[in-house]
């Protein structure tokens, strides 16, 4: 076996030779200079830029911005407001400019006050405010605590614009005008009508008797006086009794002290004291019996008898209470009994209620009737403890019976307690009824009336708008309809006062006879809001 020799050769590198230095020329001060100022300029050019991001909020402008002219489609829009930029008065106020406001309203606690500056109402005229108007918004202030705007608030000075006038058909906005109404401040409660317990009566036999006959029914007018019902009572006939007895021993005893005082000088002064004894308690007893005929609601006195013949003071007694007519008709009946007493009707009214049937035993335990006065009828309203406050003896009423029509009255009482069960406090109020509409124990709705204005500045509720610091409405410019105007909607912080049905008082804030967005104001409140959102 043969090896195989390899030879390797390595190869040295030559060596190295120190490098020769390069000699530069020292440079001169103009050069170091021009070398600086390219990062000068570029320096400025960053700041110009930071100033200028500033100042626009870090918006690129567009090409007709910086241009000055004019461009079409999409770069002449402002997303931000929904119109052409060019157009926009949000974005170019100079294309649109407007008087310096007159800023915050002290009296009426509104921005731009046209009670205080007419000249910025939205009116093709120059409007004049009477100083009646001042005077309505001066009492509707002063009348209760209002709702209140931020002073601090800047919203009256937005704009709301559509690009056209089909922009604003599309969006569903509708306007109406300003416009003045009566209207009425109330409180809202919740009532029930009864009988008025002073126009009501519930009529009791006072005696224990037997109904001998009965002369009304229920649903049936009576006036005072009117007899209801006649009871055979035997301890009357008793009492009529002892009237006549009374009345004939008062007689028999006169007569004999008048002859024997006449015979005095002959006749023993022991009979003639006695004689004076007999007769004193003869009337005393003829008193006792006017009393007792009294307790029995038939009242009667000697005197009204004097001089009656025995058998007409018999048939004046029997008859005892009784109306001419009735006591004709028991006189004419020979089966009446003597000792009858009349339940008559206390006032006039109508019979309401009837439990007794002819032949029932009754006595003053047991109501037989009840006779109300329906002519006017008592309501009981039960109010929140807050708004018990501001009712007052006099104030008018407006009650709605559940199912019937409106009836008005008055405040009458107010209670100075507050019920324990239900924490409200309960006012009364007559009520007229002269067509009988009203029912006891009915309930229904009923309000106490606290202000009446009769030309009050109005608008629809929808149009008022709350936007955390104030209350607005949205104005349609005056320029509205001119043809190539702006399509503007203003901005107006109001002063809501009484809310009536669908309609809101304006205290201040606008004009009657401006426009105001009423449906549809929630689309410019969002717009409102998005804006704010977008500078904020």
């Amino acid at each position: 076996m043969s090896e195989t020799t390899t030879n390797v050769h390595v190869l040295e590198p030559p060596a190295r030779q120190a490098p020769i230095a390069c000699q530069r020329p020292a440079p001169s001060r103009l050069g170091r200079v021009a070398r600086t100022i390219p990062n000068l300029l570029i320096l400025l050019v960053l700041a110009g830029l930071a100033y200028a991001g500033h100042r626009t909020g870090w918006k690129l402008s567009k090409l007709s911005a910086l241009t000055g002219a004019p461009s079409a489609g999409k770069d002449d829009w402002c997303a931000e407001h929904a119109v052409a930029e060019t157009v926009c008065v949000e974005c170019n106020p100079a294309t649109w400019p407007r008087a310096k406001p007159p800023g915050w309203c002290r009296v009426h606690g509104v921005h731009e006050c046209p009670w205080e500056h007419p000249e910025i109402a939205q009116l093709s005229y120059s409007p004049k405010v009477a100083p009646e108007a001042r005077e309505r918004a001066r009492r509707a202030l002063a009348f209760a605590p209002r709702a209140e705007n931020a002073s601090k608030c800047k919203l009256h000075l937005r704009r709301i614009q559509f690009a056209s006038e089909e922009a604003v058909s599309r969006a569903g906005v509708d306007v109406v005008p300003v416009w003045e109404s009566p209207v009425t401040e109330s409180v809202r409660a919740n009532g029930e009508v009864t009988y008025d317990p002073t126009r009501v009566a519930r009529l009791s036999s006072r005696v224990r008797g037997t109904v001998w006959r009965v002369d009304k029914v229920v649903g049936q007018d009576v006036k005072k006086g009117d007899v209801l019902a006649l009871v055979d009572a035997a301890e009357v006939g008793k009492a009529k009794g002892d009237f006549l007895q009374a009345v004939g021993d008062v007689f028999l005893h006169g007569k004999t002290l008048e002859r024997l005082s006449s015979a005095a000088d002959s006749v023993p002064e022991a009979k003639l004291r006695q004689a004076e004894a007999d007769f004193q308690q003869a009337q005393v007893r003829l008193f006792g019996a006017e009393q007792a005929l009294g307790n029995f609601g038939l009242p009667i006195r000697a005197e009204d008898v004097k001089g009656l013949s025995p058998e007409a003071l018999r048939l004046r007694v029997r008859t005892l209470g009784l109306p001419p007519a009735v006591a004709k008709s028991v006189l004419d009946s020979k089966e009446a009994p003597s000792n009858l007493t009349p339940l008559l009707a206390p006032l006039a009214g109508k019979v309401v209620s009837r439990e007794v049937v002819v032949g029932e035993v009754v006595d003053n335990a047991k109501v037989l009737f009840v006779v109300a006065d329906t002519r006017r009828m008592m309501l009981t309203l039960h109010l929140r403890l807050e708004d018990a406050r501001s009712v007052v003896p006099g104030q008018p009423v407006r009650f709605r019976p559940d199912g019937g029509p409106e009836a008005a009255g008055s405040v009458s009482w107010v209670s100075t307690a507050v019920d324990k069960r239900t924490r409200t406090v309960r006012a009364r109020a007559e009520l007229a009824n002269a067509a009988g509409h009203l029912r006891d124990s009915s309930f229904g709705s009923g309000k106490v009336i606290l202000r009446r204005e009769e030309q009050a500045v109005v608008v629809p509720s929808e149009a008022v708008q709350w936007e955390g610091d104030c209350h607005v409405v949205f104005v349609r410019d005056k320029n509205y309809l001119e043809e190539g105007a702006p399509k503007v909607f203003h901005t107006r912080t109001v002063r809501p006062g009484a809310r009536d049905g669908g309609n809101t008082e304006i205290i201040a804030g606008v004009l009657p006879g401006e426009l105001v967005v009423a449906k549809g104001s929630a689309v410019l409140r969002s717009e409102l809001l998005k804006n704010n959102l977008g500078e904020g």
